[in-house]
């Protein structure tokens, strides 16, 4: 299955900061009003998507869901010299920071650079540490005067990066959780026919703690629940075995848990059944840290879900760098799609 990479590079480079995800589900919109049945924006900002059963007289519900937000920074101060201070959305190694270009989304678009204090004049204690988030500041070029034309505390940041393909992988920022979009989108064109009424949703600020998909369970209630989202690919030097994860190339992951979540093993057996049956490369994720929507998509309907996970190996997560295996990224789709259309005829009651 060849990937659309135009499409794939507009959706990872269009800004939406948690919490300000406006811009990506704007996109979103347009790439899937025309193939599904119905859609809507919640309150929180989660866009839900329905695509009707053509086999459903227990109306069952399956919620295949991905997180459109990226981890990004909101502006906190300007100080008089025109620099800014920010406070991060989501998780970040601070290390990570130096010496990145960064994008501030005010009146107008801005570019900034993370800046720190230079080696050169730092003590011997000081090159020793640590680096922390509050050592940065953003560098816009512009004396205050003309930064507070165009920038307001409150403005969100997104890290600047072209997305880029590499050898047989592509490359670009907030792949976490990009790629799970770009799969859903895909899906919901391919699926065809299926017996349950099927809801994608693309939930809102993830990565500040699963909010929007809290939501969207309580709303939409599923019986069942597929989510999308990237986790660790550690297959690089001075990696042991034991720490992996999982590996570029060898497939898509299907999750048994992580730290928010143990999966339905109805659900895992499931997937791996369908995996097998198609001929589809799969790999087992157990992350011991971490988690994502699965977790609250379980439990907050009012009779929980039977739930499990499709997992994108993904290397340098967290970072402007993170890197995904195009073939991963095929059999992703490919085993999303047979899940859906193949669900009625599993026996759930085991």
């Amino acid at each position: 299955m060849k990937i659309n990479i135009p499409q794939l590079k507009t959706i990872c480079e269009t800004p939406g900061a948690s919490g300000f995800e406006m811009p990506i589900r704007r996109k979103i919109m347009e790439l899937i009003k025309a193939v599904v049945d119905e859609y809507n924006v919640d309150n929180l900002g989660n866009l839900i998507t329905l695509k009707k059963g053509n086999r459903n007289p227990e109306n069952k519900k399956i919620l295949l869901a991905a997180h459109m937000d990226e981890i990004g920074f909101v502006v906190t101060h300007i100080d008089d010299e025109g620099f800014l201070k920010f406070h991060p959305l989501g998780g970040f190694d601070p290390k990570t920071l130096t010496a990145q270009r960064v994008i501030v989304h005010g009146k107008k678009d801005l570019v900034g650079v993370m800046g720190t204090k230079p080696i050169h004049v730092m003590s011997d204690d000081e090159r020793k540490k640590v680096p922390k988030t509050t050592d940065f500041f953003i560098d816009l070029g512009m004396k205050k005067e003309e930064v507070l034309k165009w920038i307001s505390i409150g403005d969100p940041v997104t890290r600047e990066r072209e997305f880029i393909e590499m050898g047989d992988c592509v490359n670009c920022k907030s792949i976490d959780n990009r790629i799970s979009v770009y799969i859903l989108i895909e899906a919901l064109k391919k699926l065809q026919s299926f017996p349950f009424d099927v809801y994608g949703v693309f939930t809102v600020q993830e990565e500040l703690g699963m909010r929007g998909a809290n939501v969207t369970a309580h709303q939409i209630n599923p019986d069942f629940v597929i989510a999308l989202d990237t986790t660790i690919a550690y297959d690089v030097p001075g990696a042991q075995p034991h720490e992996k994860v999982t590996s570029l190339g060898k497939g898509t992951a299907i999750k048994i848990m992580d730290a928010s979540v143990i999966c339905d093993p109805r659900m895992v057996e499931y997937l791996k059944h369908i995996a097998n049956h198609k001929k589809i490369n799969w790999q087992p994720e157990i992350l011991t840290a971490g988690g994502t929507d699965t977790a609250v998509l379980q439990r907050m309907g009012k009779k929980g879900a039977i739930s499990g996970a499709i997992s994108i190996p993904t290397r340098h997560l967290h970072q402007v760098i993170e890197m995904a295996n195009k073939e991963d990224i095929s059999q992703t789709i490919k085993l999303l799609c047979a899940a859906v259309e193949n669900i009625g005829e599993w026996n759930w009651e085991h």
